[in-house]
C-alpha cells in the first residue's frame, strides 16, 4: 500500500459538462506517488472523460488539476506528457506491419526527438535496439522481438502497447481499459505486466474486471453519474452499499467475490 506516502496528482472539484451534461461532476481525487489506483464505475459514469481532463484532451468547465503541487490545469497536451503523464488508450495503438522491435524503436525515436528524421540510415537507429530490448523483456516480448505486430495474439499487442508507452519514460501511467476485449490467459499476462511496471512507476487505471482491481489495486475511487461516490482499499470499497446500488446487481456479485 502506498499509504503515507506523498500525492503525486490530485484534482479540486473538477467539472466537465458538454451542453447542459455534466460527465464529470465536481471529482476530488488523489493519487499518491508508487500506487495502483484503479477507477471503476458502470458504463456512462465519467472515467474515460475524467481521463480525457487529466491529459488536456478536453479542458475542465471548472476545477483544477495538480501535479507534484502544481496547477497544471492550463497546459496542453504535450506539456502533460513532458512532465511524464502518459496514457494508453481502450484502442490497441501499435503499428501491425512493423515489427515488435521496430514498434518500440519508434517510440523510443519519439522520446529522442528524432521521429521524422526519415533521411538517417537505419544504421544510425542501431543504438537505440538495446534499449528496445529492454523494454521488451521488460513486458515478456523479447523472444518476439522480430516478429509482425500483426501477429501477436491481442493480449500480446496490448503487451507491445505498454512497452511502447514505457518507452516514453512515464512518471505516471494512465492505463484506460487494459484488460478489455481480452480472455482470461491474455488477462491473466496483462494483470501481471502492470503489477511488475508498477514497481517503479505510479499508475492509475480505468478497468471493468473486478478480479483484475481486486487482484493489484491499492486503492479503487468509484465513479457514479460523474461524482466520486466511495475511495478507499477493495475490501472497504466492494461492501460500500452506495456502490453494489450503483451496479444494481449486474456487478455486485463480481464486487463480493472479486477476490
Amino acid at each position: 500500500m502506498a499509504l503515507g506516502q506523498d500525492v503525486i496528482l490530485e484534482t479540486h472539484s473538477l467539472v466537465k459538462a458538454f451542453k447542459g451534461f455534466i460527465a464529470v461532476d465536481g471529482v476530488s481525487l488523489r493519487v499518491r506517488r508508487g500506487e495502483i489506483h484503479a477507477l471503476i464505475g458502470p458504463n456512462g459514469a465519467g472515467k474515460t472523460t475524467f481521463f480525457n481532463l487529466l491529459t488536456k484532451f478536453l479542458q475542465p468547465t471548472s476545477g483544477t488539476i495538480f501535479y507534484h503541487g502544481k496547477n497544471i490545469t492550463p497546459e496542453k497536451p504535450a506539456d502533460i506528457a513532458r512532465r511524464g503523464i502518459v496514457r494508453s488508450f481502450q484502442i490497441c495503438a501499435i503499428f501491425p506491419h512493423l515489427t515488435v522491435l521496430e514498434n518500440v524503436r519508434v517510440a523510443l525515436q519519439r522520446s529522442l526527438g528524432t521521429s521524422f528524421y526519415f533521411w538517417r540510415s537505419e544504421k544510425s537507429l542501431a543504438k537505440l535496439e538495446e534499449r528496445s530490448m529492454q523494454l521488451l523483456a521488460e513486458v515478456r516480448l523479447d523472444t518476439l522481438a522480430r516478429t509482425p505486430a500483426a501477429d501477436l495474439s491481442y493480449g500480446r499487442k496490448r503487451a507491445l502497447e505498454l512497452a511502447t508507452t514505457l518507452a516514453l519514460e512515464p512518471e505516471l501511467l494512465l492505463l484506460d481499459e487494459p484488460t478489455q476485449g481480452m480472455g482470461h490467459e491474455d488477462v491473466s499476462r496483462v494483470t501481471q505486466l502492470i503489477k511488475q511496471v508498477a514497481a517503479t512507476r505510479t499508475v492509475l487505471m480505468v478497468e471493468h474486471n473486478m478480479s483484475v482491481v481486486a487482484s493489484i489495486a491499492d486503492t479503487i475511487s468509484v465513479l457514479q453519474r460523474g461524482r466520486v461516490i466511495a475511495a478507499g482499499p477493495y475490501a472497504e470499497v466492494s461492501r460500500n452499499p452506495q456502490v453494489i446500488e450503483a451496479y444494481m446487481g449486474t456487478a455486485s456479485t463480481e464486487l463480493a467475490g472479486g477476490r
